[in-house]
C-alpha cells in the first residue's frame, strides 16, 4: 500500500510535466490524422472543384467566328453573276451587362471559402475524436495499472490468510474467497487488455498505419482551474468556430446571388463585325465594291412568368434560411455549452471529494481492516470489501478527470478554439 501511496505522489509531482509529454505526443498524431485523412482528401477535392468553376462563370464566352456565301443564285450558284452575291465572313462577341461577370466571379469565390471552413471543421473533427479515443486509452492503462495493484494486494492478503490458515486462524472458505477475488481480478484484466488493443487499434486507424503500431502515454491531469460562462463561450464560438463561419459565408454569398440576380434584369449586348468580298461581275467586267457591317444586339429581359423576379426571390429567402440556421446553430450551441459547464463543475467537486475525503478514507479503512483481520478482530470479508472500495475509488477518480478532459475536448470542438490552456493555467 506504502508503495501505492508514493505512486501517487510522484504522479502529482511530475503531474504538470507529464501532460507536456502527453500533450505533444497527442498533437504529433493529430497532425498525422489530418495529413492522410481522406476525408480531409475528398475536401481538398471539393475546394478544387469550387475553384476551378470561377473562372467558368467569371469571363466573357467564346467568340463566333461565321464563314458563309450570301445571296448566292440558285440557277448557276456562281459569285461572279451576280452583284448582292459575296463571300461573307464574321466574327460576333457577346458581353454580358457590365458588373455581371464580376458579381458571378464573387458568388464563385464564396463557395471556395464555405469549403475552407468545412475542411477546418472536418480537422477540428478529427482532432475531438482522436484526442477522445487517446483520452480513452490513457484512462485504460491507468484503470490496468491500478487493476494490476489491486491484484499485488489480493496477493499479499492471500499470504496472511495462508500463514492464518496453517495456525488454524483462517477458514478454508477464506483461501478461496482471496482466490476467488484474484481471479476476478485476471478476468477484468483480460477485458482490459482487449480495450486497450480495441483502442490502439482506432487511432492507429485515423494514422492510416497498422493497428498494432505503439503509441505512448502519460499521466492523467487532475482537473484544470480556469472557468467559462455561456456568454464567453457563445463569443469565442461566434469567432472561431468553422460551422458558423460557414453558414455566415452562405448567408453572403446569398446576398450575392441576389445582386446577381439583379442583373437579369438588364440587357446582355452581342457585338458582330462582317465582312463581305465580292467578285468581278463576268457579263460586265465590272469590278464590285467589298463591304463590312457592324451590329450590335441587345437582349430584351421581359421577365416571362416571373422567371427573373423568382431568382431575386429565391436568393432572398436563402439568405433567411442561413439566418434562421444560424440562430439554431447557436441555440444548440448555448445547450451543450450549459450541459458542459455543469458536468465540469459536478467532476471537479466530485474530484475534490475523492481527493480529500474518499481516497485517503478508502486507504485508512484498507489498513485499518488489514491490521484488525490479522489480529483476529476483523472478519476477512471487511478486508476484501475495504480493498474493492479502494480500488473503485481510485478508478472512479481517473473516470473523472478523463471525463473532464473529453469534456473540454467537445468545448474546444464546439467552440473551434484552444482552451486547455487557459483551463490548465487560468486562475481559480
Amino acid at each position: 500500500m506504502k508503495r501505492l501511496l508514493i505512486i501517487c505522489f510522484i504522479t502529482a509531482t511530475l503531474f504538470s510535466t507529464n501532460d507536456l509529454f502527453a500533450q505533444t505526443t497527442l498533437d504529433s498524431l493529430i497532425n498525422r490524422a489530418i495529413e492522410v485523412s481522406p476525408k480531409l482528401a475528398m475536401y481538398r477535392a471539393k475546394r478544387s472543384v469550387a475553384e476551378n468553376k470561377v473562372p467558368q462563370v467569371s469571363n466573357l464566352p467564346d467568340p463566333m467566328l461565321t464563314l458563309g456565301a450570301v445571296n448566292m443564285p440558285v440557277n448557276s450558284f456562281s459569285f461572279t453573276q451576280e452583284p448582292m452575291t459575296g463571300k461573307m465572313i464574321s466574327v460576333s462577341q457577346a458581353f454580358p451587362f457590365p458588373g455581371k461577370l464580376s458579381a458571378a466571379e464573387d458568388v464563385g469565390n464564396k463557395d471556395v471559402n464555405i469549403t475552407d471552413e468545412e475542411i477546418q471543421d472536418e480537422i477540428n473533427n478529427i482532432k475531438k475524436n482522436l484526442s477522445d479515443t487517446y483520452y480513452e486509452l490513457i484512462f485504460t492503462r491507468k484503470e490496468i495499472s491500478i487493476t494490476k495493484e489491486s491484484k499485488k494486494l489480493l496477493k499479499d492478503i492471500s499470504k496472511v490468510v495462508s500463514t492464518k490458515y496453517s495456525v488454524s486462524e483462517a477458514s478454508q472458505q477464506n483461501l478461496i474467497k482471496v482466490e476467488l477475488e484474484i481471479t476476478r481480478i485476471n478476468d477484468s484484466l483480460e477485458k482490459l487488455k482487449s480495450r486497450e488493443s480495441s483502442l490502439l487499434s482506432t487511432i492507429n486507424s485515423y494514422l492510416i498505419r497498422n493497428p498494432e503500431t505503439p503509441v505512448s502515454t502519460f499521466e492523467i491531469p487532475k482537473s484544470g482551474k480556469g472557468n467559462f460562462t455561456i456568454s464567453e463561450l457563445d463569443s469565442i464560438a461566434i469567432s472561431n468556430r468553422p460551422l458558423l463561419k460557414g453558414i455566415e459565408l452562405s448567408k453572403e454569398k446569398a446576398v450575392l446571388m441576389e445582386r446577381l440576380a439583379g442583373f437579369e434584369f438588364y440587357p446582355n449586348f452581342n457585338i458582330t463585325l462582317q465582312y463581305s468580298a465580292r467578285e468581278k461581275i463576268a457579263k460586265t467586267n465590272t469590278d464590285l465594291t467589298d463591304f463590312f457591317s457592324a451590329m450590335v444586339g441587345i437582349s430584351i429581359p421581359l421577365n416571362y412568368g416571373g422567371k427573373k423576379t423568382a431568382k431575386v426571390e429565391e436568393a432572398k429567402s436563402m439568405q433567411g434560411l442561413y439566418s434562421e440556421q444560424y440562430n439554431a446553430t447557436m441555440q444548440a450551441l448555448n445547450i451543450a455549452f450549459g450541459n458542459s459547464l455543469a458536468k465540469l463543475k459536478e467532476i471537479k467537486e466530485r474530484e475534490k471529494l475523492i481527493v480529500e475525503g474518499m481516497q485517503p478514507q478508502a486507504s485508512q479503512s484498507f489498513n485499518a481492516a488489514l491490521s484488525g483481520y490479522q489480529v483476529g478482530k476483523i472478519d476477512f470479508l471487511n478486508v476484501i470489501e475495504s480493498e474493492n472500495k479502494l480500488f473503485e475509488i481510485e478508478t472512479n477518480l481517473y473516470r473523472l478527470r478523463t471525463d473532464y478532459l473529453k469534456e473540454i475536448n467537445k468545448l474546444e470542438f464546439l467552440t473551434g478554439s484552444n482552451l486547455k490552456n487557459e483551463i490548465f493555467n487560468g486562475a481559480e
